[in-house]
């Protein structure tokens, strides 16, 4: 029997990292993989994603502005083939350094199924092969989370899909409906609406990204519909039916029930925490009303030395997110100085076209907590760069505390707003107000002027607007 001070099953954002942080601070440490170093993200989410966003960007303006820019083509040929290809070998690269890093670091990566037989104990059963039992005195669970479908809805992999039957195919269908307008949807619909699909995108919600501020969500409608992206918001899925031809989509909304018809239907409404199999029951650990895993600040469960990070304990489901708890659990672990995480100030970006980033409280949260609000707004139809760019739509919105000039959160979107949004969560961080970011010399033309604007704007004093 192996003996390790940690023991992380999944090998995802979380947790290798958790791993790695482990490793660096001594302590003996294994990864226990049921399917692949990377975990989702790597794999088949975030990072082959933003590949094939990247090609349709270049797309979008070949078919669509190529004139604004001085392009002529008598006959242009996109070939989605190709960037698939792009976004696989992208993939590919990423992951092969993370397998580097589990060298680099001493860590034992052990490919299989795990299950803890208690709570200092787990048996992990390869796809072949013998089962092998670990011993561990801390036991990191970071399994992620999996989709859900439409109650009645049944995938099959090609005409009705979720994202990874979506993001592992190299072929573009000729139309879609995409039940879901959350940040999954809207980045499919950028990225097929790029190379001339015909998309629809239902959402159960008065709006798209129902997370986001409405301001934010109407601008994102704005650019979608111009593109000739359809939105149905406020419309429920009652059934998916498949036909030789592809799908038929029964929605009914405020006129009443229709069905629409296209080739392929991806379903992107959700997650649901990966719990199942792993003999949390049998050794006492506390799930949440949700499923999910009940954790404290210091990602401990309510059973010593099993701790829980990422997807799994529905905190926020981001990949950075649970990066950073990783680095937390293991450092409690460890027992050296860390951190306490605050949710609500965590960074989120949805990589559609154009961009959208927030973090912390939008005005109407802040004033339902009774917070006395300034905001602070600037337009990038303002901004050099972006007009530059010819990429103005949007908007920078900084929300602070009008009593101590506290930031309590921004909303933008526009060109590369995630780019943007480090500078306002360190401020927020470490406690600067929007009078300091607006004093703050940012370098011109650039599109980080607009953070200097929208905090002067919060204070009075926006020079250009």
């Amino acid at each position: 029997m192996k003996e390790y001070d940690v023991v992380v099953i999944g090998a995802g954002p979380g947790g290798y990292v958790a791993a790695i942080r482990s490793a660096q601070l001594g302590l003996k440490t294994a990864v226990v993989e049921k399917r692949f170093l990377g975990g989702v993200c790597l794999n088949i989410g975030c990072i082959p994603s933003k590949a094939l966003l990247r090609n349709a960007d270049i797309a979008h303006t070949l078919r669509e502005r190529g004139k604004e820019f001085g392009f002529k083509f008598d006959n242009l040929e996109l070939d989605y083939a190709v960037a698939y290809d792009r976004s696989r070998k992208v993939s590919q690269r990423l992951v092969r350094g993370v397998t580097f890093l589990m060298k680099k670091n001493n860590i034992d990566v052990i490919m299989g199924a795990a299950k803890l037989t208690a709570k200092d104990t787990l048996e992990v059963t390869p796809e072949e092969g013998d089962a092998e039992t670990l011993k561990a005195k801390n036991i990191v669970i970071a399994t992620g989370s999996h989709p859900f479908t439409v109650p009645g809805v049944e995938l099959d992999g090609e005409k009705v899909v979720d994202y990874e039957a979506a993001i592992l195919s190299d072929k573009l269908p000729a139309s879609a409906v995409i039940i879901g307008g959350g940040a999954i949807g809207v980045e499919f619909a950028s990225v097929w609406n790029a190379y001339g699909v015909d998309v629809t995108i239902v959402e159960m919600l008065p709006q798209l990204l129902p997370t986001e501020d409405e301001a934010v969500a109407k601008e994102i409608e704005k650019a979608y519909q111009k593109r000739g992206i359809k939105i149905m918001t406020g419309t429920k899925v009652k059934g998916v039916a498949t036909t030789k031809s592809g799908t038929q989509v029964t929605v009914e909304g405020k006129e009443g029930e229709e069905v629409l018809e296209a080739e392929r239907t991806l379903v992107a409404i959700g997650f649901r925490p990966n719990t199942a199999g792993l003999g949390l029951e049998d050794v006492g650990v506390k799930l949440t009303e949700r499923g999910h895993i009940d954790i404290d600040e210091k990602m401990a469960t309510n059973v010593p030395g099993i701790w829980a990070i990422g997807d799994v304990t529905g905190k926020l489901l981001l990949a950075h997110v649970a990066q950073a708890m990783g680095v937390v659990a293991a450092e409690n672990i460890a027992g050296v100085e860390t951190v306490t995480l605050n949710y609500d100030m965590m960074p989120r970006a949805t990589y559609c076209f154009p961009q959208t980033a927030s973090f912390g409280y939008t005005e109407a949260k802040a004033k339902e907590l009774g917070y006395d609000v300034e905001v602070g707004e600037f337009p990038f139809q303002a901004n050099g760069k972006a007009l530059g760019l010819d990429d103005y739509q949007g908007f920078v919105k900084v929300v602070t505390d009008k009593k101590y000039g506290e930031i309590l959160g921004a909303q933008m979107v526009g060109p590369d707003v995630s780019e943007l949004l480090p500078e306002l969560t360190l401020a927020q961080r470490f406690e600067l107000t929007a009078h300091e970011i607006a004093r703050n010399v940012h370098a011109h033309p650039t599109l980080s002027e607009a953070i200097m604007e929208a905090a002067a704007g919060a204070e009075g004093e926006a020079i250009h607007i």
